[in-house]
């Protein structure tokens, strides 16, 4: 009997992009588990007073590797999985390569005008308690000073398929497409 390799429906795009929302709708649509690795890092801050994400951040390697060491257990197992994070090329290219190997890779990259990632972050940074192990401040400061434009974000260049989501009002295309792009369907719903 053939088993198919698990998926790995990677949710990538620049900071505020929408990309842990979608991906926590998306295993929720899939009935999968979604790995954020936000939430890893967030974890990992809990147990450490003081943290101070603005600085250069020494949680973020830790992170990145408990990260890729949960998701790549999961596709061993032969679970799908989704996953969210920036997912920039140089950072994250070479953790998602290995994994080509025994799972079916598919990169949903989550996209909005800049205007809107700026209110985004803004929101979140005054709202969301959590958002404290990460850098929002420092970001909005070099969007502010131009040092940072998540227009020039550098998307994943691996051979795999691609759905580019808009997330400026809801998703576009929807979720029943996002869920066919994952699950290998055609229009039809068989499996492609």
């Amino acid at each position: 009997m053939y088993i198919r390799p698990p998926v790995l429906a990677v949710v990538s795009g620049p900071p505020a992009t929408g990309k842990t929302t979608l991906a926590r709708a998306l295993g929720q649509h899939l009935g999968c588990p979604a790995i954020l690795r936000d939430e890893i890092k967030q974890g990992m801050v809990m147990n450490r007073p003081g943290h101070d994400p603005d600085s250069d951040d020494p949680l973020n390697i830790p992170a990145l590797e408990a990260f890729f060491e949960t998701i790549t257990v999961l596709l061993r197992a032969g679970t799908t999985v989704v996953a969210e994070a920036a997912f920039q090329d140089r950072l994250w290219r070479p953790g998602l390569e290995p994994l080509a190997a025994f799972a079916d890779l598919r990169i949903i990259r989550c996209t909005t005008p800049a205007t809107t990632v700026a209110r985004r972050i803004t929101d979140r940074a005054r709202s969301d308690s959590h958002r404290a192990a990460h850098g929002d401040k420092a970001l909005l400061a070099d969007m502010e000073a131009g040092v940072y434009d998540p227009d020039k974000f550098v998307p994943i260049s691996l051979d795999a398929p691609t759905l580019l989501v808009d997330t400026s009002d809801g998703y576009t295309p929807g979720m029943t497409e996002i869920r066919r792009f994952v699950l290998r369907q055609d229009a039809e719903g068989d499996a492609g």
